[in-house]
């Protein structure tokens, strides 16, 4: 994408933005990558170093958990390291200037929220909470002990991140206000996010269907980039938000609108 039309893309997004009610959007683990976690899929993805049937599947998990959590701890140690970048900042500043409704998140690092965001689904769940498969009691990651694994809360029953493993369900709230908020906008920003997986592949779907303007923003190409986005952006989230970000507020100073 030559200059020119790179700056005329971002001028059309951004007055999509500002003449909507309800800008979503829905982030995965690439916009993440910046902050020095890896993605799950694509070139160096953490699945390639991991198979997700072997690690990521609540099967695997009751089956070997002290085996998952070696694994758990090596992400976890990355994502405590990890600062928000430029994109997780993009994010949050549109929400400050009141351009930004929600973001739904597929990633469970708290980076949104670090930023500054404040209506953030954790679609699925969060690595910071804890709990226990026995008691249902969640945990704060200071009350485990985490030598030997896998860690046991203090009922004795086994304890795991409040995430959602391949085979468990989404989180009721999150997924009924996730696809309220899909299909009630007129704009999705789709960040980072390989689109595969359901149900979170379903949302700019449900997006489109409702009329909204679905724009992606990715490194690679993916199963929405032809038939679904109505704007592609292959760049990487940090310097793409950015720019967008800043020409969203370009065109609120010209309008004379006042942010929040």
């Amino acid at each position: 994408m030559k200059g020119h039309e790179l700056q005329s893309q971002l001028r059309e997004v951004a007055e999509l933005i500002c003449a909507a009610d309800q800008v979503v959007a829905l982030t995965g683990a690439g916009i993440s990558v910046e902050s020095g976690i890896p993605a799950f899929r694509g070139a160096q993805g953490l699945w390639e170093k991991y198979d997700p049937m072997e690690f990521a599947a609540i099967d695997s998990f009751l089956a070997d958990p002290a085996r998952v959590w070696k694994m758990l701890l090596e992400l976890d140690h990355l994502v405590r390291q990890a600062q928000p970048n430029p994109a997780h900042d993009a994010l949050a500043k549109l929400e400050k200037m009141g351009k930004l409704s929600a973001v739904i998140t597929q990633n469970i690092d708290g980076l949104h929220q670090a930023a500054g965001n404040r209506n953030v689904i954790e679609f699925h769940g969060s690595g910071r909470r804890l709990r226990c498969l026995s008691c249902g009691r969640q945990i704060s990651r200071l009350e485990v002990i985490m030598d030997p694994l896998p860690p046991r809360c203090a009922c004795g029953g086994l304890v795991k991140p409040d995430i959602v493993f391949f085979g468990e369900p989404i989180p009721e709230r999150a997924a009924m206000t996730a696809f309220t908020l899909a299909n009630s906008c007129q704009v999705m920003l789709v960040i980072g996010t390989s689109a595969v997986v359901a149900p979170a592949s379903h949302l700019p779907l449900l997006a489109k269907s409702g009329g909204a303007k679905v724009v992606e923003v990715n490194l690679e190409p993916t199963a929405l980039s032809q038939r679904v986005s109505d704007y592609v952006f292959h760049f990487g989230a940090g310097d793409l938000m950015t720019w967008l970000t800043q020409v969203v507020e370009d065109l609120m100073e010209e309008r004379g609108e006042q942010a929040g």
